[in-house]
């Protein structure tokens, strides 16, 4: 039997010394506030990637006080469920559009006005600028806190199974899926359409069914859901400008010690800047992408459909429903729509 010096005894002891300690030291450095974030997004989306780096650096400029963690593709339930949650405080970060956001603070969907925004420069300056501080100002009322710098989840377009909308006639009986809301079935409405209101989970098999005939939505999601093997068509109307909210429950937001606020929003609003070009780089590239798929493209020219909106009394009726306040400062940053 190999007999052990007591400079190999001594080595060995201490080696087993810290193995017993490593558990009471990691417990120590335990995190002091544990955030979790939510969203319905895969994993692989930009916007979760960039949580994911937003999450690595608070970490690190906290000096592990804030663990951030991400919980990407529905983990903490459907959007309406995560908004409850971050409501009651039982979950404390999520990112939500103005569909979802609207149920409870209804200026929270103005950006989603159809045929609003022409480009990106326009979204931003409106949302960096006083109509999206309009909005942050609205959900604080709520005790919602949305971070300085919303997300972007792009701008939609419209797919269908056989024709492509290149005017408005095109859209006439159309029967097109479109989210639970009342502004995207208004707008749709009036554009001649016949829109359904039908949850995402549902609308690949309502288009295989053909229980309609097209839906909405920005490029990456037509990708991600695979709709392209259910659709021939897409038709780049860019219609609707649809962006994401992070938002923080305000219950949680007022525990966090106000240097812990800083660097936690600082982060996040890094990360969001991020994504809006991570994004804008990813359409570019889906439309070579989904083309190669066989989906068909078209750019039609968007005033004809502006047009009839404005005679169907579109704008001014919603004009009426957000206020002449929280109007004039989308109109600040787009044309007069009303």
């Amino acid at each position: 039997m190999k007999t052990l010096s007591r400079r190999t005894f001594l080595q060995t002891v201490g080696v087993a010394s810290a193995a017993i300690a490593a558990p009471r030291l990691a417990f120590s450095q335990q995190a002091e506030f544990t955030l979790k974030y939510g969203n319905n997004t895969l994993a692989t989306h930009p916007t979760n990637i960039r949580a994911k780096e937003a999450a690595e650096a608070i970490k690190r400029e906290t000096n592990g006080r804030v663990d951030f963690q991400v919980f990407p593709n529905g983990q903490m339930g459907g959007d309406s469920e995560m908004l409850s949650q971050v409501r009651s405080g039982a979950l404390d970060f999520t990112t939500q559009g103005g569909t979802v956001l609207s149920t409870l603070v209804a200026v929270a969907a103005i950006n989603g006005i159809g045929f609003a925004f022409k480009d990106y420069n326009q979204v931003w300056a409106a949302m960096d600028g006083d109509l999206g501080k309009h909005v942050r100002a609205a959900l604080a009322k709520a005790n919602l806190i949305a971070m300085e710098k919303c997300w972007d989840n792009g701008f939609r377009h419209i797919t269908s199974s056989d024709k492509a909308i290149t005017m408005p006639a095109d859209l006439k009986g159309f029967k097109i899926r479109v989210p639970v809301s009342p502004l995207w079935v208004s707008m749709f409405k009036d554009l001649g359409a016949a829109p359904t209101g039908i949850n995402f989970s549902e609308v690949y098999s309502s288009l295989q069914t053909k229980v309609v005939n097209g839906q909405e939505n920005p490029l990456a999601l037509i990708n991600n859901s695979r709709l392209y093997e259910v659709q021939k068509y897409c038709s780049l109307t860019g219609h609707i400008w649809d962006g994401l909210w992070f938002i923080a429950s305000g219950r949680t937001w007022n525990k966090l010690p106000k240097d812990l606020q800083e660097i936690v929003a600082r982060n996040l609003n890094t990360a969001g800047v991020a994504q809006r070009e991570d994004l804008a780089k990813l359409n570019t590239q889906l439309e070579t992408e989904l083309a190669g798929k066989g989906l068909v493209f078209n750019r039609p020219d968007t005033a004809p459909f502006r047009d009839v909106l404005q005679k169907s009394g579109f704008y001014a009726d919603w004009k009426k429903k957000y206020g002449d306040e929280a109007w004039a400062l989308l109109e600040k940053y787009t044309s007069k729509l009303a």
